[in-house]
């Protein structure tokens, strides 16, 4: 009897047919990508057009989390081809690293996670070049100035000699504090440790609500560290359910899991995929957020809260190799994620991935290309065709 495939999923052969064609255009755009970004180095973060290079926030500006992943997609790509151009266009950014957090530290947000574990981390663990574990675990100690003792948790915003959103954390740190764990791994410092399970465990406690849904952003009292409520930045509402703060946490708990494996982590980040994988309609692709109204607001998709949906139940796999749930998930989002409607194979383009939401001042956002959005779309592809491991 002829073996039935399950509907939304094409037989094996076809999807890592349809997944490497659609890794060799990340790989094709990333060429030219790493090179623009060298040339005049910024955060290059979204674009409705996909031209990320006409953003015009530089490299030093305080808010910029996204410059690392045109750097991380330039590794994978090296690493897949060993083309030796990828690795020498990502190195004329180091003198741009170096000085964000040797010169320029208050410049700086919780993202440096985001920025160096897909830079310097990467860097070293692929070359083993001490310059680029210097730069690494400077970044993991500005990172670690941002842990309020009283709260237990790292400061998200704001520079650190202002009071600027100084009482509030948001989900996304949860996928800066791989840098803390490799920091202490390196060192053999306890504290990077110790900071980053502290902040790990007040997320769990107050951003994960009874119905396994997570909170964007979450305040705490700065004199006696009591949580004080939810806040969000990212979702329709503070009560609502932000996609890509469920993907954030999912990750994140999922390798923080990697990293000591205390099963409540682990526990986490099941419980939390399993509420993302329920809110799924049979679009696959997630709206950008789970609980918006039945009128008023726009109902869009966040193909990047897709994405890095996928490497954390990727990282989840690893765990729970035996999961059907987890894996035909993949395997249903990774080929929506690679069909037209999302990927851009347009040259002429930079963006890859389509159809990823960002906000807007009319609360439903609108859809743009996102660099994170495609920097997770490779991972994601990379790890799926057995390529290596994340840098995570």
């Amino acid at each position: 009897m002829e073996k039935q495939t399950e509907p939304g999923i094409e037989p094996e052969g076809a999807n890592q047919a349809r997944f490497k064609k659609a890794f060799d255009v990340c790989i094709f755009k990333t060429r030219n990508n790493i090179t623009r970004l060298a040339d005049e180095p910024k955060s290059a973060a979204w674009a409705v057009d996909g031209n990320y290079f006409n953003f015009k926030e530089n490299f030093y500006e305080i808010g910029n989390w996204t410059s690392s992943f045109f750097t991380g997609m330039a590794l994978l790509a090296w690493r897949e081809t060993e083309d030796e151009y990828f690795f020498q266009q990502v190195l004329r950014l180091a003198a741009c690293y170096r000085e964000k957090v040797f010169t320029r530290s208050l410049d700086t947000h919780h993202d440096l996670g985001f920025l160096y574990s897909l830079y310097s981390a990467a860097l070293y663990k692929l070359t083993g070049g001490k310059e680029h574990r210097e730069v690494g675990l400077r970044a993991a100690e500005v990172l670690a100035q941002r842990f309020n003792k009283k709260g237990k948790f790292i400061r998200a915003w704001g520079h650190m000699n202002t009071t600027e959103q100084d009482n509030m954390a948001i989900i996304d740190c949860l996928m800066n504090l791989p840098l803390l764990y490799w920091a202490s791994n390196e060192t053999g410092d306890q504290r990077f440790r110790d900071i980053a399970l502290m902040h790990a465990d007040t997320t769990l406690k107050n951003f994960v609500r009874a119905d396994d849904s997570v909170y964007h952003a979450y305040r705490f009292d700065l004199k006696t560290g009591n949580p004080l409520g939810g806040d969000t930045y990212g979702g329709w509402a503070v009560e609502s359910h932000w996609a890509r703060g469920t993907a954030w946490a999912i990750y994140g708990f999922a390798l923080s899991y990697g990293y000591t494996r205390d099963r409540k982590y682990l526990d986490a980040a099941l419980r939390v995929a399993k509420k993302f994988i329920a809110s799924l309609d049979d679009e696959i692709v997630p709206l950008w957020d789970f609980k918006l109204p039945p009128s008023g607001q726009k109902f869009i998709r966040d193909a990047s809260a897709g994405a890095v949906a996928v490497c954390g139940l990727q990282e989840l796999l690893k765990y729970q190799p035996d999961d059907a749930q987890f894996a035909g998930t993949i395997q249903r989002l990774l080929t929506r994620l690679s069909s037209e409607t999302y990927l851009n194979s347009d040259s002429a383009c930079p963006g890859v991935l389509r159809n990823c939401q960002i906000g807007d001042s009319n609360g439903g956002g609108q859809n743009a290309y996102t660099s994170w959005g495609d920097y997770y779309l490779m991972e994601a592809l990379s790890r799926q065709l057995g390529l290596g491991d994340s840098w995570w």
